[in-house]
């Protein structure tokens, strides 16, 4: 496969993730802002902002329709879903050969309807603009699954898609490390992750910090879990590139460091893993914004990492 459509469909995966993981944390935020009452919306904004890298530049105070335009429909911010689905729809048109005509058309659908969905929702609310951004993002995933063949371009598309998600999932954990074991907080992080339901039936309904963290950082079996983005990922570098498994037992930078940190994670002792969870998180940051480096400088020889505008959220 030509480098260009290995970038191009790693970065549809990117970009797709991203919208999708961006609308679900900014609907469950938009939610608690305007029903709870007890929460400062200046607050709020300014620390969802720091979980998605997002410079508040030039503004004095926020609130919830500030946050949306900021998020949400702001073209020229990449780390936006409008510019997440401008990008990902770029990228499948410059990827068209290796793409299906099912997928070019639900992202092209997508982006075309994005203006009529923006109008409506800076007049009635956002929470429909969101729910069409995550039943899109679901619509594709479903039709890439039924219409790619399991080749090199489906595996770049993986591979993407679960990177964006486990640096999501760290920078949402990364947002709540001050809060108390038992804070409500944790509850927000799970509908964030889309992992509330199934957390709630996997431990009987029963919250505390460390089941969440523990639940979201290393479950085996739940997909949006880091373990399992980074394990799937893993899987996709290794028949990526066969030869990593040599008899020597040489691997590549991109796979080496991918799998430093899926087993720092899987043999990690529960009792110690809220032990120094804010320095932990950071690092498991700082890896997975290595392994995208890796991986940018072995197959597309390009300059790594066009991602999010801010490097970590200040703790």
């Amino acid at each position: 496969m030509l480098a260009r459509n290995a970038e191009s469909l790693y970065w549809i995966g990117r970009y797709v993730e991203r919208a999708d993981d961006t609308s679900r944390i900014l609907n469950v935020s938009v939610h608690q802002l305007l029903e709870d009452a007890s929460v400062d919306p200046d607050h709020a904004s300014r620390q969802l902002l720091a979980v998605l890298g997002i410079s508040p530049e030039g503004m004095d105070s926020l609130d919830v329709w500030k946050l949306t335009e900021l998020v949400a429909y702001a073209k020229d911010n990449p780390a936006s879903i409008v510019g997440s689905i401008n990008s990902a729809r770029e990228n499948t048109r410059g990827a068209r050969e290796v793409v299906s005509t099912e997928l070019w058309e639900c992202l092209n659908a997508t982006w075309n309807a994005v203006p009529d969905r923006q109008r409506y929702a800076r007049r009635a609310g956002p929470h429909a603009f969101l729910s069409f951004v995550e039943e899109r993002a679901a619509m594709f995933a479903g039709l890439a699954d039924s219409t790619m063949s399991r080749d090199d371009g489906w595996l770049f598309m993986v591979l993407g898609r679960s990177i964006e998600r486990a640096d999501m999932v760290v920078r949402l954990l990364l947002s709540r490390v001050q809060d108390s074991a038992s804070s409500p907080g944790w509850i927000t992080v799970l509908r964030s992750a889309g992992a509330q339901d199934t957390y709630l039936r996997t431990y009987r309904g029963a919250l505390d910090a460390a089941r969440v963290v523990q639940f979201l950082l290393r479950d085996t079996l739940f997909p949006r879990s880091v373990f399992h983005a980074l394990r799937q990922a893993e899987e996709c570098l290794e028949r990526l590139d066969p030869g990593v498994n040599s008899r020597a037992n040489e691997k590549s930078e991109a796979l080496r460091q991918l799998g430093r940190a899926r087993s720092e994670l899987e043999f990690l002792r529960p009792s110690d893993l809220l032990e120094d969870l804010p320095k932990r998180l950071v690092t498991l940051q700082t890896s997975i914004k290595d392994i995208g480096d890796a991986v940018s400088m072995q197959y597309f020889h390009s300059s790594p990492w066009v991602a999010w505008s801010g490097a970590e959220v200040s703790l």
